[in-house]
C-alpha cells in the first residue's frame, strides 16, 4: 500500500465529503450575505456600517470637541444666574448640575455599550421602539434650535450697539438701519441663510476653534474690566441714595430668594448641555472604551466648570445686581476693547448658527432615512425653520426668557430624563443593576420635579412680570 492510498473502513473518506459541504455551505452563506448587502439601500448601510467605523480622534481632541460643544450661549446667562441667587446657593446649583451631567453622561455610554448603537436615536430605538427614536430625535432637535435662538438674539442685542458706536451716535439715536430686528433679519437673509444651504460642513467644521477662543478672549476681558468699571456704575445718581444703601449695594450676597431666582438652575442646565455630542465624539475617538469617555467627558466639563466659574463670579462682581440676563450686553463702554470682543462674539455666533443648523438637517435626514437633501430641499427647509427662528428672536424680549424654557424643558430632557429613562429600560431585567437602578429613579424624580416646579414659576414670571427690556 503506497502512503497516498486511504485505507477502506478508517471513515476519513466519509467524513472528507461533509468538510467540503461545511465549506461550500459558509461560502454560500457569505455569498447570500454579500447579496443582501447590495440589495440594501445605499442609505441603511451607511447608517448600519456607522457604528462599526474605528475612530481616528486622540484623547486630547475628543477633550477639545466635546468641551467646545457644552461652551455656548449660557455662559453669558450665570452671571444673571449668580446675582438672583447669592454665591453660595449658585455654587452649590452650579456643582449639583455639573456633577449629574458627568453622571447622566456616563449612563448614555452605559446604554450605547448595551445596545451596541453610537447614535443617540437609535438607542431610542432599540429600548422604547419609534417613540423612543422620535423623542430623542424632537428633544435634540429642538434644544438644536434654541441654541440657534440665543445666538441670533445675541446678535440683536449686540449689533445696534456697534453700528452706532461705529457711526459715533449715542445710544439714544434711532433710526431704520439700527433697527434691532431689521438687522437680525438681514444678518439671516444676507449670511447665514446660504452658508445653510451648503451640503456639509466644509470650512465651517474649523469655526469651533474660533469661537473657543473668541469665548476666552471674552473672559479675559471680563476680568480685565472688573478692575475698571467702579461701583455705583457710571451714571448711577448716588446724590439721593443713603450711603448704608450704596454700600450694600456693592457688596456680594450669599443666599438670596426671588421671583428670578427661578431662571438660575434652567440657565446652569442649558449651560451645560452637550448630549447630542457626545456619542459623535465616542464614535470618532481612537480605540474607544467606556473608561477613555469617561475621562474626555469628565474632564471637558471640569474644564468648562472653571472657565463658567470665573466668568459668572468676575461678571457679577463687577455689576452685581445690575446685571443683565446676556452679560454682554450689560457693559455700555464704547471703548476698543469692549467694541473688539463684540464683534468677535458676533462673528463667532454668526459663523456656528450654521454648523448648528447643520447639525439638525443631518439629523432630519437620518430620520427620513434620506442620504442628502438636494438643493429645492435645501432651500425650503431653511427658509422654514430660519424663517420661524426669526420670528421667535423678534418678539422675545431677554435672554433669561429663551434660557427658562429651554433649561426647563429639552435640557432637562437631556441631562435628567432621557438617559435615565433608557438605563432602567436597558437594566429592568438584570438584578446586579438594582442599586444603581435606585439612584438612577431618583435622578428621574429629580427631573421631573424640576419641571413640574420651574415651568410653572417662569409662566408665572411672565404674567405677572412688568420688567422693562434690558437696555444698555
Amino acid at each position: 500500500m503506497s502512503s497516498g492510498e486511504v485505507p477502506e473502513g478508517s471513515g476519513v473518506q466519509e467524513e472528507m465529503p461533509e468538510v467540503q459541504e461545511g465549506a461550500g455551505g459558509q461560502q454560500a452563506e457569505q455569498q447570500q450575505s454579500k447579496e443582501m448587502q447590495q440589495e440594501m439601500p445605499k442609505e441603511m448601510r451607511q447608517l448600519r456600517d456607522q457604528d462599526q467605523l474605528e475612530g481616528t480622534s486622540s484623547i486630547g481632541t475628543s477633550i477639545f470637541n466635546l468641551a467646545n460643544s457644552i461652551l455656548g450661549s449660557g455662559i453669558l446667562g450665570l452671571s444673571y444666574a449668580l446675582a438672583n441667587t447669592g454665591i453660595l446657593f449658585f455654587l452649590f446649583l452650579f456643582i449639583l448640575v455639573s456633577l449629574l451631567t458627568s453622571y447622566s453622561i456616563h449612563l448614555m455610554l452605559v446604554c450605547s455599550e448595551a445596545t451596541g448603537c453610537l447614535n443617540y436615536e437609535k438607542i431610542g430605538e432599540k429600548t422604547f421602539g419609534f417613540k423612543g427614536k422620535y423623542t430623542v430625535f424632537g428633544t435634540t432637535f429642538l434644544q438644536t434650535l434654541g441654541g440657534i435662538l440665543t445666538y441670533l438674539l445675541i446678535i440683536k442685542n449686540e449689533l445696534p450697539c456697534v453700528m452706532k458706536v461705529l457711526m459715533g451716535k449715542e445710544e439714544t439715536f434711532t433710526a431704520w438701519y439700527v433697527d434691532d430686528r431689521i438687522l437680525v433679519i438681514l444678518v439671516t437673509t444676507i449670511i447665514v441663510f446660504p452658508l445653510c444651504l451648503m451640503k456639509h460642513l466644509g470650512f465651517l467644521g474649523y469655526t469651533s476653534g474660533l469661537s473657543l477662543s473668541c469665548m476666552i478672549f471674552f473672559l479675559f476681558v471680563i476680568i480685565y474690566e472688573k478692575f475698571q468699571i467702579q461701583c455705583p456704575l457710571p451714571g448711577f445718581n448716588s446724590s439721593n441714595v443713603p450711603k448704608e444703601e450704596l454700600q450694600k449695594m456693592c457688596k456680594p450676597r450669599y443666599i438670596l430668594f426671588n421671583f428670578k431666582t427661578v431662571y438660575a438652575l434652567p440657565t446652569i442646565a442649558f449651560a451645560y448641555v452637550c448630549h447630542q455630542a457626545v456619542l459623535p465624539v465616542y464614535s470618532n475617538l481612537r480605540n474607544r472604551s467606556l473608561k477613555k469617555m469617561e475621562i474626555v467627558s469628565n474632564v471637558s466639563i471640569f474644564s468648562i466648570c472653571i472657565m463658567y466659574l470665573f466668568t459668572a463670579f468676575f461678571g457679577y462682581l463687577t455689576f452685581y445686581g445690575e446685571v443683565h440676563s446676556s452679560l454682554l450686553h450689560t457693559y455700555t463702554d464704547k471703548g476698543l476693547l469692549i467694541l473688539i470682543v463684540r464683534l468677535s462674539v458676533m462673528m463667532a455666533v454668526t459663523l456656528t448658527i450654521p454648523v448648528l443648523f447643520l447639525t439638525a438637517r443631518d439629523s432630519l435626514a437620518e430620520l427620513l432615512k434620506k442620504p442628502v437633501f438636494n438643493l429645492i430641499e435645501r432651500i425650503v427647509i431653511a427658509a422654514i425653520i430660519l424663517g420661524f427662528v426669526d420670528t421667535l428672536v423678534i418678539f422675545v424680549p431677554t435672554m433669561k426668557d429663551l434660557f427658562g424654557v429651554l433649561g426647563t424643558t429639552t435640557s432637562n430632557m437631556l441631562i435628567f430624563i432621557l438617559p435615565t429613562t433608557m438605563f432602567l429600560k436597558i437594566t429592568k431585567d438584570d438584578p446586579e443593576k438594582e442599586n444603581q437602578r435606585f439612584g438612577v429613579s431618583l435622578l428621574l424624580g429629580l427631573g421631573i420635579l424640576f419641571s413640574l416646579i420651574s415651568i410653572p414659576l417662569v409662566i408665572y414670571d411672565w404674567i405677572s412680570s412688568t420688567t422693562a427690556p434690558e437696555t444698555n
